[in-house]
């Protein structure tokens, strides 16, 4: 390890081999009801000064070889664009052979920087960020406190790419609870179609303990679908799915791993979501299930 870091510290599965790098500790907008990633820290920006001495700290004990970096915390992409330009340039003179930067971000973030800002960070090879939509249901996204709107979300996601910037963008099965959940798939579904990401994954929401939708779920206020009713809410949004896009569904919290590049991966998908609807494939277990 490098450094200290801040625990707790989270990264998206793609970036298992990524040297992390905390630019930034916790979250900016921390409201989320579903979320408690950063619920144990208080948010705030890491000096200029200390960065650049843990990237000299991570070159001289891992060497120049150091191919991906991802920026820590929740959502580094709050930094000025010149913050984020030095940070970058301290990254990329440090490790020579360095392939690729990634960062998580949200909507507010990316339409802090105009579209030049954006390019000249992909020019210093920010070639990734992972957004969450969640839900392309705005009455969803309220309910959960994102911070942002469906079109906001898909404007952000627009801009990235047309920076050159791929995107990674991840919906949450179940969010919008029992009652709204083939909406909330069929919305989703058509927000990703407008801002055809580069990636995209569908993860099942999980409850977690001490947060607000956990608390709602203990109270009776919301109700979560059930096994058979989360794969229908996968069905509908793959069958609304038309863009192009690298999609999986093969998170640990997922009932039943998919993935394929659509939409040519369509037809197969929806036979074998049919067939588990059916009871001919089984389901993950329970206990083999997890965020």
């Amino acid at each position: 390890m490098p450094f200290a870091y801040d625990q707790p510290v989270f990264r998206p599965p793609s970036e298992a081999e990524s040297l992390i790098l905390q630019v930034t500790l916790g979250c900016s907008h921390n409201r989320c009801t579903f979320c408690s990633m950063y619920r144990s820290k208080r948010f705030r920006p890491k000096r200029l000064e200390v960065i650049r001495e843990e990237v000299a700290r991570a070159r001289a004990l891992l060497g120049p070889e150091v191919a991906r970096v991802f920026l820590a915390d929740g959502d580094a992409m709050c930094l000025s664009a010149r913050r984020l330009q030095a940070i970058l340039d301290a990254v990329g003179e440090a490790f020579p052979h360095l392939q690729r930067v990634s960062a998580y971000a949200n909507a507010r973030d990316v339409a802090s920087k105009s579209d030049p800002e954006l390019a000249e960070l992909r020019r210093r090879k920010l070639k990734l960020l992972f957004l969450g939509l969640e839900s392309g249901d705005d009455e969803t996204l309220r309910a959960v406190c994102k911070g942002a709107t469906v079109a906001e979300i898909v404007t952000a996601v627009k801009r990235a790419s047309a920076a050159g910037i791929s995107t990674s963008v991840m919906v949450l099965i179940g969010l919008a609870g029992r009652q709204r959940s083939l909406e909330h798939a069929r919305l989703s579904a058509d927000a990703v179609n407008r801002m055809a990401p580069t990636y995209t994954a569908l993860l099942t929401y999980t409850p977690v303990p001490g947060t607000p939708l956990q608390q709602q779920i203990d109270q009776g206020r919301f109700e979560l679908p059930g096994p058979m009713e989360s794969l229908a809410e996968i069905r509908e949004f793959v069958r609304n799915l038309d863009c192009a896009t690298y999609f999986t569904c093969n998170h640990a919290s997922n009932y039943l791993p998919l993935r394929g590049r659509m939409p040519s991966a369509k037809r197969e998908m929806l036979a074998c979501l049919d067939a588990a609807l059916a009871g001919m494939i089984p389901l993950r277990p329970e206990f083999l299930r997890g965020l």
